[in-house]
Parts: C-alpha cells; sequence; structure tokens
C-alpha cells in the first residue's frame, strides 16, 4: 500500500492532470491519457542493498520530464496479432483466439518491435514507458511494495520474516484472471487495467544500488538486459523472457503473465 505522503501526491497528480476523459482515437489508433509533469512521491525502483541485505529504497519526489500520452489500456491480442499479419511481431506466448484480451507471453524485445511498427504505421515515436512515467499512469493505483521494516544488522530474521509476510501476502493477492481489456478497473486519470494479472514491460534497466547507514548512495550500476515489469509489484525480468513463470524473475513471486502498453510523444 502507499505511505500517506504517496496517496496524497497521488491524488494531487489526478488533480493537476486530469485534463479530459480520452476522445475516441482517430481511426484505429489507441485511446490515449495525456501526462502533464507534475511532482509526486515515489518509492525509486532498483535492488536497494546495505551491508550485503536487501533494504527498501528511498521515496523521493519526481516527475516525468515531458509530457507524454500513455495508452488508456493496455495492448490487445487484437492489436498485437494485426502486428503479426504485417510481418512485425512474432506470434505471442500466450493465446491468440481472444481478441478482446491484453496480448500476453511477449517479452521486452517483442514490445519493442510492436513499438517500432507503430512508429513507422503512424509517423509519431512510441515506446515503453519508463518507470517513473507508468507510476505516474498509475496514480493512485501504483502498489508500494516495500517491506515495511528496516534492515537490522544485529537482527537479519527480522528483515527475512518481513520478506517471506511480503510474499506470501503477494502470492495470496495475485490475481490469475486476464480479463479483457478496459473491464478490470480506471483510475483518477482514466488509465485502466492497472495491476491486474498482468504485467507491464517498462523502458527501465534494473539499478543496484548499495547504501551505508546513513542512506548515501556508495555505488550504482545498471543492468540493461534486465528491465523493470510494473503490476501488483515491481519485478526485474531479463528481456527475452516471454513466461515469467519459467524464470527470470530477480526476486519474489514471479508475473503471472507479461504485457505491456506504449506512449507516444506528446506532439
Amino acid at each position: 500500500m502507499h505511505t500517506p505522503v504517496t496517496l496524497l501526491a497521488s491524488a494531487a497528480i489526478g488533480v493537476l492532470s486530469l485534463s479530459f476523459w480520452p476522445a475516441k482515437a482517430p481511426g484505429n489508433l489507441p485511446q490515449l491519457v495525456r501526462l502533464d509533469p507534475a511532482p509526486f512521491s515515489h518509492r525509486l525502483d532498483g535492488d536497494w542493498q546495505r551491508d550485503g541485505g536487501q533494504v527498501n529504497a528511498p521515496i523521493r519526489s519526481v516527475q516525468i520530464p515531458a509530457p507524454v500520452e500513455i495508452m488508456e489500456m493496455p495492448v490487445s491480442t487484437g492489436d498485437w496479432m494485426a502486428c503479426v499479419r504485417d510481418g512485425a511481431c512474432i506470434a505471442p506466448g500466450g493465446p491468440t483466439d481472444r481478441p478482446e484480451l491484453p496480448v500476453t507471453g511477449v517479452s521486452w524485445m517483442d514490445a519493442n518491435a510492436y513499438a517500432a511498427w507503430m512508429t513507422k504505421r503512424t509517423g509519431d515515436t512510441w515506446r515503453l514507458p519508463s518507470d517513473v512515467e507508468w507510476a505516474h499512469a498509475a496514480a493512485e493505483l501504483f502498489r508500494d511494495d516495500a517491506l515495511g521494516v528496516e534492515a537490522d544488522p544485529a537482527n537479519p530474521a527480522v528483515l527475512w520474516l518481513a520478506e517471506y509476510n511480503a510474499e506470501a501476502t503477494r502470492s495470496r493477492n495475485l490475481d490469475r484472471e486476464v480479463r479483457p481489456v478496459g473491464s478490470l478497473n480506471v483510475n483518477s486519470l482514466g488509465v485502466r487495467d492497472i495491476g491486474g494479472a498482468v504485467w507491464e514491460w517498462t523502458s527501465t534497466c534494473l539499478r543496484r544500488v548499495d547504501v551505508d547507514g546513513t542512506g548515501a548512495v556508495l555505488r550504482e550500476g545498471e543492468t540493461c538486459g534486465i528491465y523493470i515489469a510494473e503490476g501488483l509489484h515491481r519485478a526485474a525480468i531479463n528481456d527475452f523472457v516471454r513466461d515469467p513463470k519459467s524464470g527470470g524473475c530477480s526476486v519474489g513471486v514471479p508475473p503471472a503473465n507479461l504485457g505491456f502498453r506504449l506512449v507516444r510523444e506528446a506532439i
């Protein structure tokens, strides 16, 4: 769950960015929601460590660097199969006979192939959202997956128990039903289908950060080849993985399914 400051900031995003409910997009383009830069409190992504043990990433005030338009709903199987028929995408690992479902069984590489196809087809620039763009779009439906405790070097069992309880809760809460696009939920911005059975790829590489006892960063590096997927919790997954249950998740309960939505750079 969000901390109070995060919830308040998410609500502020709704006030600042809800300029319209998206009208029907022209032709067969997806419906879009515009996101304008506005600061909000956000738990940073990445694998944060202190003295060799995992700790919660800090909460910081962040904002997207420029306006973007994000797909109101995830890419559907019907949308994906149009790309397949054009020869720009390959068949997904998930079902192909339900065009109304979000596409599943797609890797980060697959999602970028679809973005390239959309860019070529429309003349606009389409890409995966960053972690911060996705969190902005999720607004009050973004889930803070902090452990709720700080590491205690004198008693590592405290952190182990917190990690165990967090994983058990995620497993219990995991929604395994893939519902038709647009039918799961809608947030204050008009963005739909956040946090169900389908995790969504982002463009953010996994970063690993070592901090000292005061929280000051000692070392930080990125592993681009492993990317953040957002959903019930954050997951770090290899870019070629289509079925997260088969491996590729850095830690914890793996995502149920992998899909995505794109942003269009504002024009």
